[in-house]
C-alpha cells in the first residue's frame, strides 16, 4: 500500500508543476487553502467522472441535521496509475471517516477539495496538500 502513495505523491508534484499551465484547474484558484478544515461523516457517493472526482459526504451537526458536503479531489487517471478504485476510495458501507478538506473560495457552499481522507481503522489518502 506504501507503494501506491508513494506513487500518488510523485503525480501530485507532476499534477502541482503543471497548475500554471492549467491555471482553471488551479486548487489555490478555486479553493481557499488558507482555510482548513475538518469534516467527519460517511460517503454517501462517488461521482468518478472527470474532470475531477467528488465524494459525498454526509455530515452531521450538533443538533444531528445532516449536510451533504461535494469533495473534489483528482482525476480519475491520477488514482488508476495508483491502483486507488471507487471502491476503495469509498471505503466500507456506512464508515465514518474524517476529511481535511478546503473550502471553496467563491464561498459556494458545503463545495471543497479534499487533502485527506482517513478511514475508521486508521488508514488513510493523502490526496493532496497537508
Amino acid at each position: 500500500m506504501s507503494m501506491r502513495f508513494l506513487a500518488l505523491g510523485a503525480l501530485l508534484l507532476a499534477w502541482t508543476a503543471t497548475a500554471p499551465v492549467a491555471a482553471h484547474h488551479s486548487v489555490p484558484g478555486q479553493f481557499d487553502v488558507s482555510k482548513p478544515m475538518e469534516l467527519t461523516g460517511t460517503i454517501t457517493k462517488v461521482d468518478w467522472i472527470n474532470p475531477h472526482i467528488y465524494v459525498h459526504l454526509d455530515v452531521k451537526d450538533q443538533k444531528g441535521a445532516v449536510t451533504t458536503w461535494a469533495l473534489a479531489t483528482l482525476p480519475t487517471a491520477m488514482m488508476r496509475r495508483v491502483k486507488i478504485t471507487r471502491a476503495s476510495l469509498t471505503g466500507k458501507p456506512g464508515e465514518q471517516v474524517t476529511v481535511r478538506a478546503v473550502p471553496a473560495r467563491d464561498g459556494t457552499r458545503h463545495l471543497g477539495w479534499i487533502n485527506k481522507i482517513t478511514y475508521s481503522d486508521g488508514r488513510y489518502l493523502q490526496l493532496a496538500g497537508q
